[in-house]
């Protein structure tokens, strides 16, 4: 009976041994890639079965990080969680990489796992300063150099500011340099690069670009008509980068304020008003504009001979042989004489040959107790389906105004039909030109004659 026992005995401890043997130690995780945003907390599983007295060790490359539930790295941010698997905190772009969890027997058995660390856009932007200049016609390189992971992508966009709405942008391209050349007044403003790689919020960058140019001015009107008495105002818009200096002169003489004298500047725009205008303050007046790169001039002559003549009556008349010219001239003395030249213009394709002029002197209007002066003149005998041009000069006592632009009008009947909008095309540019030029002239002759 011993015997049988011990014979027992001995197979269990055989069959129970073999069982061992096969029953080793064994991962129930899996290895597995991993994508982690900076800044999170990640796990990384390591479960083991049967592994009795073996010691399970945690690589990264040839650091040994964990020994058992020893803490080998002196990372602070790593430790085990729940066993053996592996928690790191605040990850950063530095923990990316593969982790080996090592069960350490002869065989060497592991389970690897891969981690991505997704980083946020980062921008290095040039210039530092976020402001760039250049001159007109020169160019200019604004940049932004962008980390992540993924790569980010940089898009460039110009910033528009419409009054009363949110900005708008005007894409421009990709990549990290912009490059602008031939630089215009108008390149000037703000300018942005978004950086962006699907990773967090998008960032952005912008920058100022100045475009440095010499002075460029307009004037609102070349000619300021006024009268003694009262008050002649004249306005000049100066763009300039640097800004300019603005000056006024008249005749070539700088002027001051004074109490009749006010020089003001509201934005780009400049004006110079002269109240209670006296005689000797008529005359040619010059805005003058100053910068680093260089010197605008424009002219404003100040008068109180009358403005030209604007014609208001239809282009079409309502009879065949009469039609009534009607104008209006500003004027704030009463106007002394007016003067009327018109002529017939004649309608063949092959040749065109305008008719005589015809000289009239119109009788002054009764003063309008106002600025403008209306005048109206019937003209008689005219031909029937004809086409006429016309052009006025009016006086005061300052003088004779500049000839007004020539006008054309048409008289019913006949056997061509014309409407307003042919009045215009009958001749091209040049010849339109070319009788403009003759019927100034000829004004200016006949006023020239009458007054000697």
């Amino acid at each position: 009976m011993d015997m049988a026992w011990l014979v027992l005995a001995a197979v269990f401890i055989a069959v129970h041994g073999q069982n061992n043997r096969n029953d080793g130690p064994r991962f129930l995780s899996r290895g597995h890639s991993f994508r982690t945003v900076v800044g999170d907390t990640l796990l990384l599983p390591c479960q083991v079965q049967n592994l009795g007295s073996l010691v399970l060790l945690w690589r990264r490359g040839p650091a040994v990080l964990t020994a058992a539930s020893l803490m080998v790295t002196r990372d602070e941010r790593f430790r085990l969680v729940d066993g053996y698997n592996l928690q790191i905190t605040d990850v950063g772009p530095q923990d990316a990489g593969d982790y080996v969890c090592q069960i350490s027997d002869r065989v060497a058995r592991d389970q690897v796992h891969t981690v991505e660390v997704l980083v946020p856009p980062s921008v290095r932007a040039s210039p530092e300063s976020r402001h760039a200049a250049a001159r007109r016609g020169g160019a200019a390189v604004l940049e932004c150099r962008a980390a992540g992971n993924p790569v980010p992508t940089v898009t460039w966009h110009k910033v528009v500011i419409p009054m009363f709405q949110n900005d708008t942008n005007i894409r421009l391209g990709e990549g990290p340099q912009l490059q602008l050349s031939r630089l215009e007044r108008g390149h000037s403003g703000r300018y942005a690069c978004t950086v962006d790689n699907g990773v967090g919020t998008p960032l952005v960058a912008e920058f100022q670009l100045q475009v440095l140019y010499p002075p460029e001015i307009t004037v609102e009107r070349s000619w300021v008509h006024t009268g003694e008495g009262f008050r002649a105002e004249l306005l000049c818009t100066v763009l300039a980068d640097p800004p300019a200096e603005v000056t006024w002169y008249q005749n070539s003489f700088p002027l001051s304020a004074s109490e009749r004298i006010t020089m003001s500047a509201r934005g780009n725009n400049h004006t110079l008003l002269i109240a209670n205008v006296q005689p000797e303050d008529f005359g040619n007046y010059s805005c003058v504009a100053d910068n680093s790169l260089g010197r605008a001039r424009q002219h404003v002559e100040v008068s109180g001979r009358p403005g030209p003549a604007r014609f208001t009556s239809p282009p079409l008349a309502k009879s065949h042989t009469r039609y009534t010219l009607a104008f209006a001239v500003d004027s704030y003395p009463p106007l002394d004489e007016l003067r009327l030249l018109y002529r017939q213009l004649a309608i063949n394709e092959t040749f065109q040959q305008p008719g005589r002029w015809h000289d009239v002197v119109i009788p002054a209007p009764e003063p309008a107790g106002s600025l403008t002066h209306k005048v109206t003149h019937e003209l008689k005998g005219l031909e029937p389906g004809a086409v006429y041009e016309a052009i006025v000069q009016a006086k005061n006592r300052y003088g004779w105004n500049e000839v007004s632009d020539i006008f054309q009008f048409h008289t019913l009947g006949g056997t061509h039909t014309a409407h307003a909008d042919e009045l215009t095309p009958m001749f091209s540019s040049t010849a339109q030109q070319e009788l403009t030029s003759s019927a100034i002239a000829l004004a200016l002759y006949t006023v020239l004659a009458q007054l000697i």
